[in-house]
């Protein structure tokens, strides 16, 4: 399995463990029975538990790119310094952005993400 390939999946895990996150705080928030419920009127989640869903959503945006990025080298049999460097950056990046954005630093969780996006371009570059 090339290092990219194997990227993707821990992109996968990590997120698995957002959504249990973001699961988790919503929970404690507002309770179980109103999230087992049909999740009409739902009331506002806030502080870390908000973050953690807003941090969610945003990695399955950058996954979806991250992810054709990686299948498409993997089907046409490029991998090169480029495209490992791209997923290794992408990865550590978007580790860093979830524990940042939960923890509710703004800039440094904006310096995470534009780190992830060059990850994506030197994925992209590597591949052309």
């Amino acid at each position: 399995m090339s290092i990219e390939l194997h990227m993707l999946i821990l992109a996968c895990a990590l997120a698995f463990a957002a959504v249990l996150a973001a699961v988790l705080g919503a929970t404690m928030q507002i309770g179980l029975p109103a999230l087992a419920g049909n999740r009409e009127n739902l009331p506002a989640i806030h502080g870390w538990a908000g973050r953690a869903q807003r941090a969610h959503r945003n990695l399955l945006e950058s996954l979806v790119l991250f992810a054709i990025l990686v299948l498409a080298g993997a089907a046409t049999g490029r991998s090169n310094m480029m495209t490992v460097a791209g997923s290794e950056i992408f990865l550590g990046a978007r580790i860093i952005y979830q524990l940042v954005y939960v923890a509710g630093i703004a800039w440094l969780r904006t310096l995470c993400w534009l780190t992830s996006v060059a990850g994506l371009v030197l994925l992209f570059i590597g591949l052309l």
